[in-house]
């Protein structure tokens, strides 16, 4: 007797779904040439930006303290993390291919996940860098040395490898015996697992706990440490001080609401209640958008960080 014969519709389609369909942004094919100008414009500003901010931050002396180090594992990571999203989306919309293998798709999710977890986790570490520098100057060289520094940038990039490796084989050893139309531009955690045909409750739990370790708690402990820098300058006597400090504050939380807000809502909220359309938009957030901004506040706003850049381009580039 034929196996095949025995096997529910749902082992039939599992056995044969070797690849997903990304809709990304097929809804409007009157804009695909347009959001591939804009994507590839967004993405090279994305790696030119972040690529100057290492380099200057590795070779200029004025730069080496332990803020612009973590400013130069933040870029790395941000040069990274696009990667892992943008040139697929770009070779999508340019070929009009929107098919992705289950493997690529699973190696997509893991990166971006790992990655995710090292930029929250770096912000974080930039969050407690300012706040012992401003809450408690004198200590700072002691408490922010050179080892404890690597540590610091070490844990934020290794946190996320194991984690994510058990909880991606997890998401990919469910039965997917339904559609294979992911209703995403690329492999995020939501879609995938609204395709899946079995009860997922014990993964949404999982789901929930680690997006509470990575974002959550992160986020909060983000801006406790801003209320201690804010109220600290408030003590400060100088109105201009206090002026540049807000300002430099302010715009660092803007990025961070918007990142961390952006993920907590995407993660956290029930399977029940996920839209695609409401995802996809919130994914552009965390995904494109902030990374386009954060060099711009956390660096190119920085009037170090410009004096650093203006005499790195008269070096190299001006004759």
């Amino acid at each position: 007797m034929d196996v095949s014969t025995l096997q529910t519709p749902q082992q039939k389609n599992r056995s044969i779904l070797l690849e997903f369909i990304l809709i990304g942004f097929s809804d409007v094919p009157n804009l695909q040439e347009f959001l591939f100008v804009v994507f590839l414009i967004m993405y090279l500003i994305i790696v030119m930006s972040n690529s100057f901010i290492i380099i200057i931050t590795r070779t200029d002396p004025s730069l080496q303290t332990p803020m612009y180090y973590f400013l130069g594992n933040f870029s790395f990571s941000e040069i990274c993390y696009v990667s892992v999203i943008l040139p697929r989306l770009l070779t999508s919309l340019y070929r009009q291919d929107r098919s992705i293998s289950i493997i690529a798709c699973a190696t997509q999710m893991y990166l971006f996940l790992c990655l995710g977890a090292t930029e929250c986790l770096i912000l974080t570490v930039l969050a407690y860098d300012r706040y012992v520098a401003i809450c408690n100057p004198l200590l700072y060289p002691v408490i922010m040395n050179n080892s404890f520094c690597i540590q610091l940038a070490t844990g934020c990039w290794v946190f996320g490898v194991p984690v994510h490796i058990g909880f991606t084989y997890w998401i990919f050893s469910l039965p997917f015996c339904g559609s294979n139309q992911l209703n995403h531009f690329f492999c995020d955690v939501p879609p995938v697992v609204t395709l899946a045909c079995e009860d997922t409750l014990m993964l949404e739990v999982v789901i929930y706990v680690i997006a509470l370790l990575v974002v959550t708690i992160p986020f909060m402990f983000i801006l406790g440490s801003y209320v201690k820098i804010i109220s600290t300058i408030l003590k400060l006597p100088s109105a201009t001080g206090r002026a540049k400090a807000f300002s430099t504050c302010s715009s660092h939380l803007i990025i961070v609401a918007l990142f961390f807000g952006s993920g907590i809502i995407t993660y956290l909220r029930p399977k029940s209640s996920y839209s695609a359309v409401t995802d996809k938009f919130l994914s552009l957030f965390y995904t494109v958008v902030t990374p386009l901004f954060n060099p711009i506040i956390y660096c190119l706003r920085n009037k170090d960080v410009m004096i650093a850049l203006k005499k790195f381009l008269l070096r190299h580039f001006m004759f």
